[in-house]
């Protein structure tokens, strides 16, 4: 009889071994190893799969740790790359982020964001624990993010939608920000 169990973060780690580089044989001890729940497999596979294809062939990135924090992903990683590969990575974990937010860790079904005893958590409803956290009308699934180009900080005001995994632009004014 086999006793070997797989597990799932596992076999992401052996599907993508240039990101993860574990040492051989002992991939539980990568240091990339997920610590999050069997929900967030499938976007930790787009993401990955995202980061290889956004690289050229000399370019490495090395994945350094991906945790839940806040209810939602945090995916850390390094690596040389050209401004346009940079961008692509970023793309790739930041779409994975913004799905985070939707999608609860545990079954992967679509989630919010939920506050029980000072822990926040993305949770779906059948699994809903403890207050959703009020969220102003029209902010659903908006991300800000504001960059440094050059010497010149830009705020991008993007809306993540879940159906498409992908992310649409959204008029500041109508969230109530004047652009500079």
């Amino acid at each position: 009889m086999n006793t070997h169990v797989c597990d799932w973060r596992i076999e992401l780690i052996n599907a993508h071994r240039d990101l993860f580089r574990p040492p051989a044989k002992v991939p539980v001890l990568a240091k990339g190893y997920p610590d999050c729940g069997p929900g967030w497999r499938g976007l930790l596979n787009s993401a990955c799969d995202r980061i290889n294809e956004a690289l050229d062939a000399e370019e490495r990135v090395a994945v350094q740790q991906i945790k839940e924090k806040y209810g939602t992903l945090r995916f850390y990683w390094q690596g040389t790359l050209s401004t346009k590969s940079r961008a692509k990575v970023e793309e790739a974990v930041a779409l994975a982020e913004a799905r985070s937010a939707c999608t609860f860790e545990e079954c992967a079904e679509e989630g919010r964001l939920y506050r029980a005893g000072g822990v926040l958590m993305t949770r779906c409803e059948a699994h809903a624990k403890g207050q959703p956290v009020a969220i102003k009308p029209g902010f659903e699934n908006v991300h800000i993010v504001q960059r440094l180009i050059g010497m010149q900080s830009q705020v991008a005001y993007r809306r993540y939608d879940r159906a498409t995994d992908s992310f649409g632009s959204v008029d500041p004014g109508a969230l109530g920000f004047e652009e500079k």
